[in-house]
């Protein structure tokens, strides 16, 4: 008997009966893949790949967006990094750097009062991280922006430079992305170490945060930030702290912080990776246990309400055209190819204790050029974000969400202009001409 009749069967009554549901029996048929076709495929949905999609969508390019985790956002709304950095100059001007999606962006998020602006050597903005991952996934929605989520590469075919399809898994299945042109921003260079291309990696640890945000908080009795360092330093042992620093980001007008007070390891190893997010558990759940006893009038009822995914900053990275170096970074150097300028300081976290910090002088800005973002033998593949080439130090202050936006911004450019051909052919004073606001000198 088919299936058909015996639902064409069924009484009335059982049909409608919500309890029973009619199963169909299947099995997967191993040639069965999907395939997807765009202009631009960006992988990693983090700032770095939002802005890239969200440019690229808006110049009327068909993009498919890819993450491999199964929502948007990466870091920036699932890592609970608290704040943007490097978006603004230093003071007393804080002339803005990076444009791009952030003014409406920012402009949303007023609204609901889940921004706010501190204004210290730089601006740095607080934001609420889960407004921004909605703001993120309506944006997608109203530029038409596909997205693939919960999504990791399988293969690359990269056609003497030319990546001409990427395969992605899925707990769904296997789907297939051809484009013109693709753009990594999955932070640890993905898709540029699976296509076969050369990427660095640091000769030691290079250390990341496990952040977590914690409730039932009295921001009033806050300590300093410099008092709560001091206590870290002094009592720190006896919590089984790991790093003998730390932040706390209270949101101004709610009882909550995110805590920024843990090293953790970042490794690249599968399994090591997994566990190393247990570790930083562990290292958060005694940051907590340290605050509660140390200020109790300002901790002493905390709870922790989430745990962000790992947040990590510098682990492998693209070998490219051109690798940034401290110098050039300390010296301020406008390349004729600049697509991102920032002032953020130089924040190496190379020891487990603490972490380098050199702030530059009010007037300084400092440049990423594009070929720095151009992995050696692509032809239509760029990067932007984390995994954008410099030596270490120098990397160290330019992975922030302000230049890795205008990383992304221009990639989308760049490729709106060459699309179909190698990235080579760009004429660089096309691209300039759209990214002005994010290159400028600050003059006219």
């Amino acid at each position: 008997m088919s299936t058909t009749t015996t639902a064409t069967t069924t009484p009335e009554r059982e049909r409608d009966d919500p309890r029973r549901v009619r199963l169909d029996t299947r099995v997967k048929d191993p040639r069965e893949t999907e395939t997807l076709s765009a202009d631009v495929c960006v992988v990693g949905a983090g700032i770095a790949g939002m802005s890239a999609a969200l440019t690229a969508a808006e110049l009327g390019r068909r993009v498919v967006l890819v993450d491999a985790m199964p929502t948007l956002g990466g870091q920036c709304a699932n890592s609970l990094i608290g704040l943007f950095c490097g978006v603004y100059g230093n003071g007393p001007e804080y002339r803005q750097l990076t444009y791009g999606i952030f003014p409406r962006m920012f402009e949303a998020l007023a609204e609901t009062d889940d921004i706010s602006f501190n204004y210290r050597h730089t601006i740095t903005v607080n934001y609420d991280e889960i407004a921004v991952g909605r703001w993120f996934e309506k944006e997608v929605d109203r530029t038409g922006v596909l997205p693939l989520t919960g999504a990791s590469i399988l293969s690359v075919d990269n056609d003497g430079g030319h990546i001409r399809s990427v395969q992605f898994s899925t707990r769904y299945g296997v789907v297939g992305v051809r484009a013109d042109a693709f753009i990594d921003a999955t932070g640890d260079a993905a898709l540029v170490w699976e296509a076969g291309l050369p990427c660095r990696v640091p000769e030691r640890t290079i250390w990341g945060s496990q952040q977590v945000r914690l409730e039932n908080l009295v921001p009033e009795a806050a300590p300093e930030p410099a008092d709560l360092v001091s206590r870290v330093r002094e009592r720190g042992d006896e919590f089984g702290l790991i790093r003998r620093d730390g932040l706390a980001f209270f949101f101004p007008g709610r009882d909550t912080a995110v805590m920024n007070m843990t090293h953790i390891e970042s490794p690249l190893d599968p399994v090591d990776a997994s566990t190393a997010q247990i570790r930083g558990k562990e290292q958060a759940d005694r940051v907590v246990a340290f605050l509660k006893d140390q200020f109790p009038d300002a901790f002493g009822e905390a709870k922790v309400r989430l745990y962000g995914l790992p947040g990590r900053r510098q682990t492998r990275w693209i070998e490219s055209q051109h690798q940034l170096t401290l110098d050039e970074v300390r010296n301020g150097t406008k390349f004729d190819d600049t697509i991102a300028q920032t002032a953020w300081p130089i924040e190496l976290h190379g020891h487990p204790e603490g972490y380098t910090w050199d702030v530059f002088d009010s007037d300084h800005v400092h440049s990423v050029p594009l070929r720095s973002i151009t992995p050696v033998g692509s032809e239509n593949l760029l990067v932007a974000g984390r995994c954008v080439d410099g030596d270490a130090a120098a990397l160290s202050s330019v992975r922030v969400m302000g230049p890795c936006a205008a990383m992304g911004e221009a990639a989308a450019h760049a490729f709106d202009l060459t699309l179909g051909e190698s990235v080579s052919t760009l004429d660089f004073g096309d691209l300039r001409a759209r990214i002005r606001r994010n290159i400028s000198d600050g003059e006219g």
